[in-house]
């Protein structure tokens, strides 16, 4: 996600590149699928003339706040995950949209705040929730989970080779909650990883992996993709474009394979004579991906990760 502290004290990770690619008529109607601090939806309102809409979504109560402070008559926020785009746009009236932006992951100022518990690099709660006000926290799923669903989240989404000795470990310390009480502290979920990792990669909390593998598992980050990418698909009109700046392999592993997948022509039986033109066409053109450039990175190194990748819808 963004790589914000504020909303203006840092600029959204391809913030120029991003936009660029989205906005491709002034009069559309976009969608800014993570608001954040609206570095990206502040960009596209700019480009953006008296007609044009942009309809925001984000789950952070945090962002909702700083969304109310934006006063733009052509600008709509939605306190909800982008996966709820098709329930959202149906309910305005609105069939169709000229692009969807989706900067995904967490975002800086959700890292940098202990009290998120994002974070094994500060002592916090173990939340992880991008919505705090609703669902599961990650001390609430640690506190629960068996040893099998553990080493699968953290082995899945996290791609941690050594996830059944960090659930193992996560497991013998339940088992002490009498004396210790729950696993409730960011903290102390590091240290019982870095005891389980044998093998820490150069440069890399140990903590890195687990810590992000649970956040994705609480938030339910890449369901909410996957419904997110076939939305985009349905609601964007001829020549809308769809841009997504993913952070991890995960992520983009998911992008890559819907756009590649709808881009490429369905298959025919030779067989059968057809005209060129009577050929099933796919609905996506890809148009290309980008990585943030040196001085991007110098100036903000968690951009350093970050592939957007875009494509364009085509005529049925």
């Amino acid at each position: 996600m963004s790589g914000n502290g504020t909303a203006h004290a840092h600029r959204s990770v391809l913030l120029d590149d991003a936009v660029d690619a989205l906005v491709w008529r002034a009069d559309g109607i976009y969608v800014d699928g993570t608001f954040g601090r609206g570095g990206h939806s502040r960009a596209i309102l700019s480009r953006l003339g008296a007609d044009g809409r942009l309809l925001a979504f984000d789950k952070d109560p945090q962002a909702i706040a700083e969304a109310a402070t934006l006063n733009d008559a052509r600008f709509e926020i939605v306190h909800d995950s982008f996966a709820t785009l098709p329930d959202a746009a149906s309910a305005r009236g609105r069939t169709q949209v000229a692009g969807v932006l989706l900067d995904l992951g967490v975002s800086s100022p959700q890292i940098d705040d202990p009290a998120r518990g994002f974070s094994f690099r500060f002592d916090g709660p173990l939340d992880m929730r991008m919505d705090s006000t609703r669902g599961e926290s990650a001390a609430d799923w640690l506190a629960r989970a068996s040893q099998e669903e553990l080493t699968e989240v953290i082995r899945d989404y996290g791609e941690e080779r050594f996830a059944v000795q960090i659930a193992k470990a996560i497991v013998a310390r339940r088992a002490d909650t009498a004396r210790l009480g729950r696993l409730e502290r960011t903290a102390e979920l590091a240290e019982i990883v870095a005891r389980a990792v044998k093998t820490r990669e150069r440069g890399q909390n140990p903590a890195t992996r687990t810590f992000q593998a649970i956040r994705i598992h609480v938030n339910q980050e890449l369901a909410d993709l996957q419904v997110a990418l076939s939305a985009a698909l349905q609601l964007l009109e001829h020549g809308g474009r769809l841009v997504v700046i993913s952070f991890h392999s995960l992520e983009d592993r998911i992008v890559k394979r819907f756009m590649r997948e709808h881009a490429t022509p369905p298959a025919v039986d030779r067989r059968v004579p057809l005209r060129a033109a009577d050929l099933p066409q796919p609905p996506l053109k890809l148009l290309g991906r980008l990585r943030a450039g040196d001085a991007e990175v110098e100036a903000n190194p968690r951009a350093r990760s970050a592939i957007m990748r875009i494509a364009e819808k085509v005529a049925a």
